[in-house]
């Protein structure tokens, strides 16, 4: 069979997959967000919390929890990374450096999953288990209990509650990450991911040096690395480690892992509301962008100018034979799309306009499906901002879901897309604007800029992935990268939570004939150029000095 045959059927696999598992998962999610039952090892949880599981929050009291619970995390994360050297199955590390133990509690607690350090060599057994893939868990669900407050703003009415973050936070964890990450991570034992806890074996090269691989509780981090678009790798290669991702049959199951519960959340999203024809819309929306950006990849990546990709008949540099073209560019364009950041190929070794798609991926937003609850309010936000666009042009109030927008949710609204944007531009230019952060580039010119564009568009959006030639273990990364990724993370969530206190508030307006369809072909369009016209303006000065520049030069 041809690679591109292959490539095609793979598609098709996890399309049809993704198909089965829409309906089942997002009546599932819609049923745990809406519950009135706790289980009993949910009351217990909220007992040893001290907190009520049946008193409805305020958004401004959703948002204090939200903030708190994560900065708690934060400390948590930091102290056990600094105090690994104490701990059982450190494996003999080293306490992890102060600067590198804040960018990664930072990353993991904000579902970036950056890593600035190589993982089988820097943390041991314990932080690995106990320390990032808790974080894993905690901040997948974040991201899903979030949208989940916004949706019950637009159900809601006359009130000011959008619910109980540690009650929805319990759930989502209990009921559903936790039984499907044991699950899969069975699946992913049995296709050959390792699971164990034994220290570093030592293996000669093909050199005729050797080299120490740690086995390790891998397949259990893997499958809520990719389940909650996490990204974080245990070892530094990612899921380009045979370790970690083994053979085609596993990596086409991480592709599906890390798509699965966005692109179910739609379908929650339209249960919450009772009319499925909008989740079918913005499903619509997200599925366009998805098949367009893994076409174009793929598209980009088979293209061989220069020496090496002509040999090879395609641009194979970077990337996993066992994988070949199609399936990286697949997980390129999954992993750029959502939060996740996991990477089966060097993105760096992408060609210019293979990489500059997958910056743009990572640029929309990542709303295509997007991570964990993440992807279905950002482009919430989005079709609420189509909704006022269609308003304008028509001359009348618009109105979406039965809920009116004022220039309160507008103003939400608007702050939410403009914030990204700014942390990533301001970000780029103040690291190119200091002699000694350009030092960290290993390459200059365009391509130099788009790695380091890259890392804040990675870090902002809360993706994770890296291109790599940009030294990032300063001091100075460390931080910089690290705050970028607090205020990625948390600042869109207040936006967002605001609009969810502001839209519960509203008494319903009735349908009427000048009311605009927001579950046709006609607003999958209006929302689509949005997405385009929103994220072109912005930031097509800067891939223009980048990616675009690189491979229109080539």
């Amino acid at each position: 069979m041809s690679p591109t045959w292959a490539g095609l059927l793979q598609a098709l696999a996890l399309v049809a997959a993704l198909a089965l598992s829409y309906r089942p998962l997002g009546d599932y999610l819609a049923h745990i967000l809406t519950s009135g039952r706790h289980l009993r090892v949910e009351r217990l949880l909220h007992r040893l919390v001290g907190v009520d599981g049946d008193a409805d929050q305020t958004w401004s009291v959703y948002l204090r929890s939200v903030l708190a619970f994560s900065a708690v995390s934060v400390l948590f994360l930091y102290a056990f990374q600094r105090l690994q050297n104490h701990l059982w199955l450190s494996l003999g590390f080293p306490a992890v450096p102060a600067g590198t133990s804040f960018n990664t509690a930072v990353s993991f607690v904000t579902n970036t999953n950056w890593q600035s350090y190589s993982g089988e060599s820097t943390m041991g057994h314990l932080v690995q288990m106990a320390g990032l893939a808790v974080q894993n868990f905690l901040s997948a669900a974040v991201g899903i209990v979030v949208v989940g407050a916004l949706i019950r703003g637009f159900t809601r009415n006359r009130t000011d509650r959008v619910g109980n973050f540690w009650t929805d936070l319990t759930r989502i964890v209990v009921r559903l990450l936790l039984p499907m990450s044991v699950v899969f991570a069975i699946v992913l034992v049995a296709a050959g991911t390792v699971q164990n806890l034994h220290m570093a074996h030592v293996y000669p090269t093909l050199s005729g040096a050797t080299q120490s691989i740690p086995g390790g509780p891998v397949a259990s981090q893997e499958a809520i690395k990719e389940l909650g678009t996490n990204g974080g790798g245990f070892y530094n290669a990612n899921s380009a480690h045979p370790f970690e991702n083994p053979n085609p049959f596993s990596n086409w199951l991480e592709i599906y892992l890390l798509l699965v519960i966005s692109c179910s959340l739609p379908r929650t999203f339209g249960r919450m509301i009772g009319d499925q024809r909008q989740g079918y819309a913005i499903l619509a929306v997200m599925s366009l962008f998805w098949v367009a950006s893994g076409a174009l990849l793929t598209f980009f990546e088979w293209q061989h100018h220069g020496t090496a990709p002509q040999a090879a008949h395609a641009a194979m540099e970077g990337k996993e034979v066992r994988f070949g073209i199609a399936a990286s560019a697949l997980f390129a364009s999954s992993t750029t799309l959502t939060s996740t950041g996991a990477i089966n190929s060097a993105h760096d070794s992408l060609t210019a306009l293979g990489g500059g798609l997958a910056l743009f991926d990572m640029m929309l937003g990542e709303i295509a499906p997007g991570g964990t609850g993440s992807g279905l309010y950002g482009m919430l936000v989005l079709a609420v901002v189509t909704v006022f666009v269609a308003g304008l042009m028509v001359g009348r109030t618009p109105e979406y879901l039965g809920k009116k927008l004022s220039a309160r949710e507008m103003k939400f609204a608007s702050l939410y897309i403009l914030t990204t944007p700014a942390i990533v531009l301001v970000g780029t230019g103040v690291a190119m604007s200091f002699k000694g952060e350009r030092a960290a580039m290993l390459n200059d010119g365009a391509h130099g800029f788009t790695e380091v564009l890259y890392a804040f568009t990675s870090a902002a959006n809360n993706n994770g992935s890296a291109f790599a030639g940009l030294t990032v273990t300063s001091t100075w990364w460390n931080t910089a990268l690290g705050l970028v990724m607090l205020f990625g993370r948390f600042l869109p969530m207040v936006f967002v939570l605001a609009l969810a206190g502001s839209l519960a508030r509203q008494q319903p307006v009735p349908v009427g004939t000048g009311t605009l369809p927001t579950h046709n072909t006609l607003f999958v369009g209006m929302l689509s150029g949005v997405v385009l016209i929103v994220v072109g303006l912005t930031y097509f000065p800067a891939l223009a000095l980048g990616p675009l520049a690189e491979g229109l030069h080539r």
